[in-house]
């Protein structure tokens, strides 16, 4: 594995993201743990949670949920299912978009800054100053939470990879669930698709389902499949075991033994499809595998009410709208990576289809992340493009960096804007004979920024 960069300078959280100081004191206090922000392996995590007594055995049943991109939404499908139906979910997600406390849901309520100050004290305290990442302090402390309140099921978010991530301790979760791979943190987990598949198949376990959702690339399924050889577990594979089709108002889903009819899903974009097929497949697998089954009506409810904030989300209200003509949209997408701007590219194309709206992109990105792998899809489908400096984050592109870097390599005029409020007024200003729909896309933080002035 390569050697980490040092993530140190990048705050977990901008100040301005949480009202109570000491929160953010906390959270600071964590980065400093250990030299490197990124440190893939279990040793510091096991260790750290020996001396917290072993919480992570006394969960819940765990659903563990990897991939690189469509892993939030899983989870946010699964979640919203076993609310429909009554059942109580602990879950861990990475990373925040506004508050940290979103990270941690303890028996299907965020967890308070109170209860995080309280529990971090009592980590902190137990691991004595020994080098621990803020990640693997974060999960033994979620873990901690969890294994002190009721609740049916745990459903927990991989942070990087899997194999060596700090989630990966549970050694007999109820399921694993894997998403689509694409090339993501390059530096950790390396730039070959199969290598990445065989970190991010590190979750299967010995004698547990896992169910694999579609992929861009069918190459990585080998991968899959010698790992569930090896450890004897049942894998369920998008276009093997079970496949979808998407009609009009519906989405059907085929398993070796029958059909099911399902409601599109809440959440936007043509790739949710796929995120909602696998979770509705993960939900037909565990029902015989839990005390308390989650029947059909549940899992439609919970494909038509998930809430997944910062993916392909309209934004109706703030600052920013308070600017827009009433022909005007706007949108917002946390996507930083190949598989992602092929999704955006796709939902533009079904909004030029449907509307024939002009696209103007907005774009912030973090130096951690390729731009141009992540532009490629969309450069021939933007009316035009501004760049912006995400704010209050150490490791942003510059917008004049930006949009040097994607010059470089595309024929296409961009321009670098100020403040996000001066890149949407630049596109405002754009002569046109049609509507505009304006998408700011690219890092979450910069999704962060704009949802804590715009919920």
């Amino acid at each position: 594995m390569q050697p980490a960069p040092d993530l140190s300078a990048a705050r977990i959280l901008p100040d301005h993201f949480d009202p109570d100081p000491r929160l953010q004191q906390l959270l600071d206090r964590l980065t400093g743990y250990y030299p490197r922000g990124i440190d893939p392996g279990l040793e510091r995590t096991l260790r750290l949670l020996k001396d917290l007594g072993n919480p992570h055995l006394k969960l819940p049943p765990v659903l563990h949920v990897a991939g690189t991109n469509g892993k939030g939404s899983v989870l946010a499908y699964l979640r919203a299912m076993f609310e429909a139906a009554g059942l109580v979910c602990h879950v861990m997600t990475s990373p925040h978009l506004v508050r940290f406390n979103e990270r941690l849901v303890v028996s299907g309520v965020e967890i308070s800054t109170s209860d995080i100050l309280a529990l971090f004290e009592e980590v902190e305290t137990l691991n004595a100053g020994q080098e621990t990442t803020a990640f693997e302090l974060i999960t033994a402390a979620g873990f901690l939470a969890f294994s002190r309140s009721p609740a049916d099921v745990t459903l927990v978010e991989v942070g990087m990879g899997g194999r060596f991530d700090a989630t990966n301790v549970i050694p007999h979760p109820l399921m694993s669930i894997i998403t689509v791979i694409s090339k993501d943190h390059t530096k950790f987990l390396g730039h070959d698709l199969k290598q990445i598949a065989f970190e991010k198949g590190g979750i299967i376990k010995e004698k547990t389902p896992c169910v694999v959702g579609p992929q861009i690339h069918a190459d990585v399924f080998k991968v899959f499949e010698d790992i569930a050889r090896d450890k004897n577990s049942l894998l369920l594979r998008h276009g093997s075991e079970w496949s979808f089709d998407v009609l009009s108002e519906r989405i059907i889903l085929h398993t070796l033994s029958n059909l099911y009819d399902l409601p599109h899903p809440n959440l936007v974009g043509f790739h949710q499809f796929g995120n909602a097929a696998t979770a509705a497949m993960a939900m037909l697998e565990l029902n015989g595998r839990l005390t308390k089954g989650v029947m059909m009506p549940s899992i439609e409810q919970g494909l038509c009410s998930a809430r997944w904030p910062a993916r392909l989300q309209k934004i109706s209200k703030g600052p920013l709208t308070e600017l827009l003509p009433d022909d005007c949209e706007l949108w917002i997408d946390g996507g930083h990576n190949d598989s992602c701007g092929r999704a955006l590219s796709d939902q533009a194309r079904i909004w030029a289809n449907h509307d024939g709206k002009d696209l103007h992109l907005i774009l912030g990105m973090l130096t951690t992340k390729d731009p141009c792998e992540f532009f490629e899809p969309l450069c021939s489908l933007s009316s035009s493009v501004h760049t912006v400096t995400i704010p209050n984050q150490a490791l942003s592109f510059s917008a004049d960096d930006l949009k040097v870097t994607l010059g470089g390599k595309f024929d296409i005029d961009i321009s670098s804007a100020t403040s996000l409020k001066d890149a949407v007024c630049a596109c405002l200003n754009i002569q046109s004979d049609s509507s505009k729909r304006i998408l700011i896309t690219g890092s979450l933080y910069l999704m962060g920024s704009i949802l804590e002035q715009h919920q």
